[in-house]
This record gives C-alpha cells, sequence and structure tokens, in this order.
C-alpha cells in the first residue's frame, strides 16, 4: 500500500499504533511525501485515502493499484516503466502523483526511523500538521 502527502502522514501514524510484532511482518520505503508499506494483504492497515497494490503475472515487477486498470497492456506498461526507472524493481505504481517508486530497497519497518521521517517532514506535510 502506499499513501502521499497528507495520508502518508496518516499512515505513517496508523502505523506506529501498532505493536512491534506487527511492524516486524512489514517493509517499507519512504521519501520525500511518499511511504509505501509492504506486506501481506490481510496484515496491511486501512488507511483513507491509501493506494493498495498487487502484482499481475502478466508484469510481475510492478506493483500496480488494486483500484485502477491500465488502459494498455501491462506487460507493455511493465517494459516501458522498466526502461525509465531508476533504483530498479519492483516499481510501485503511484496514480496519484503518475511516479515510479523502486521498493527493491525495502527493509523492515522501524519505529525508530518512522519517526524520524515524521519529525524530518520528509512525508511533505510539515511537522505538526494534521492530515
Amino acid at each position: 500500500m502506499v499513501g502521499e502527502g497528507a495520508v502518508a502522514v496518516a499512515l505513517a501514524r496508523r502505523v506506529l499504533a501498532e505493536d512491534d510484532a506487527r511492524l516486524a511482518a512489514w517493509e517499507g520505503v519512504a521519501g520525500p511525501g511518499v511511504l509505501v508499506l509492504l506486506g501481506a494483504s490481510e496484515s496491511l492497515p486501512w488507511v483513507d485515502g491509501a493506494v493498495y497494490l498487487g502484482r499481475d503475472a502478466d508484469a510481475p515487477s510492478l506493483l500496480l493499484p488494486c483500484a485502477v486498470a491500465p488502459g494498455v497492456a501491462v506487460s507493455l506498461l511493465e517494459h516501458a516503466f522498466l526502461a525509465r526507472a531508476e533504483g530498479g524493481a519492483p516499481l510501485a505504481v503511484l496514480p496519484a502523483s503518475l511516479h515510479l517508486v523502486s521498493v527493491g530497497a525495502a527493509r523492515s519497518v522501524s519505529r525508530t526511523t518512522l519517526v524520524a521521517w515524521l519529525e524530518e517532514g520528509q512525508s511533505g506535510v510539515p511537522p505538526g500538521d494534521t492530515p
């Protein structure tokens, strides 16, 4: 799943409300204005506005939004995205911003790292602002 901007902040806060065992079951990557959380679909939290991602057998290197179908064959989309992607596969496709995020560097979710990301304003929302 992925959150951008204020949704990323809400996702981070929701994740921080979980216990350490749950955090250990997830992996994630974060950057300015974006937070991607990876894990078993049934374990992921509900966050209003978050985009849930899934894999298509015809494009295994992409994590695509579950609620949006591309207008072209996903294998062609995968080929085009991989040709211009930096950071390598797999890639999360973010429909709101039309960005690609490499999730190949995803690591276990760390409470300390997530708190620091929020405090540093990497979420794209000023620290202390409520989404």
